[in-house]
C-alpha cells in the first residue's frame, strides 16, 4: 500500500457565526459550552476533511477562555491539521471575535483537538500524513509529539499503582488544602 500525504491547506477550515442573544449565559457573555461545541464541529469538519472518512473527537487539550465573547461579535474559527499519526490527527484551532461596529478583534481561544478517523464499520482507519512546508508547520507537528509524550507520562506518574504522596508534599505546603488521613 502506497502511503498518501496531503498538504495542510488543502483541508483548512475557518467559519465565522454571528454570536445572538440564545447563545449568551447569565452574565450576558457567550456560553463557553456554545463556544466548545462550534469548536467540535470545525476540528470534526477539518479531520474529516483531511482523512476523507467520518471521525471523532479522542481528547481536547487545555482550552482557555482568554477573552468573553459579546452577544452581536462575529467569531470565527480557523482549524488546521497539526499532527498525523496512523488514526489520529491533531487539529490546532484559533477562535476570535469581532466587534461589528469598530472592528476590533480579540484572539479568544486556542486549542488542540485530537481527533480519530473511523472507517464505515465504526473501526479505527489509517489516515493520511500532512506535507509539511514550514518552519511553522514543522514546530507544530513536533509540538504535538511532544506534548502527546508529556501527556503519557503525566498520565503513568500519578497512576495509583505508583504514586507516593511524600515526593508531592512540597507542592502542598502553600496550596488552599488540608491534610487529614485516618489510616
Amino acid at each position: 500500500m502506497i502511503k498518501k500525504f496531503k498538504y495542510i491547506k488543502d483541508s483548512q477550515i475557518t467559519i465565522t457565526e454571528l454570536m445572538l442573544p440564545s447563545h449568551s449565559n447569565f452574565s450576558g457573555k457567550i456560553h463557553g459550552g456554545h463556544i466548545l461545541n462550534l469548536m467540535d464541529q470545525i476540528a470534526f469538519a477539518c479531520a474529516s476533511k483531511h482523512s476523507e472518512n467520518y471521525c471523532v473527537t479522542a481528547s481536547v487539550n487545555k482550552v482557555d477562555f482568554l477573552n468573553p465573547i459579546e452577544v452581536g461579535e462575529l467569531v470565527t474559527m480557523k482549524a488546521s491539521i497539526n499532527f498525523t499519526g496512523r488514526t489520529s490527527m491533531v487539529v490546532g484551532l484559533r477562535v476570535e471575535s469581532e466587534n461589528i461596529r469598530t472592528g476590533e478583534t480579540k484572539h479568544c481561544n486556542s486549542s488542540y483537538f485530537t481527533m480519530v478517523a473511523k472507517d464505515e464499520f465504526g473501526k479505527s482507519t489509517p489516515t493520511p500524513g500532512i506535507i509539511l512546508t514550514s518552519e511553522a508547520q514543522i514546530r507544530r507537528f513536533t509540538r504535538s509529539i511532544v506534548r502527546q509524550k508529556e501527556g503519557r507520562n503525566r498520565t503513568s506518574r500519578f497512576n495509583s499503582n505508583v504514586f507516593k504522596s511524600e515526593h508531592y508534599m512540597d507542592l502542598l505546603k502553600d496550596s488552599n488544602s488540608k491534610i487529614e488521613i485516618n489510616n
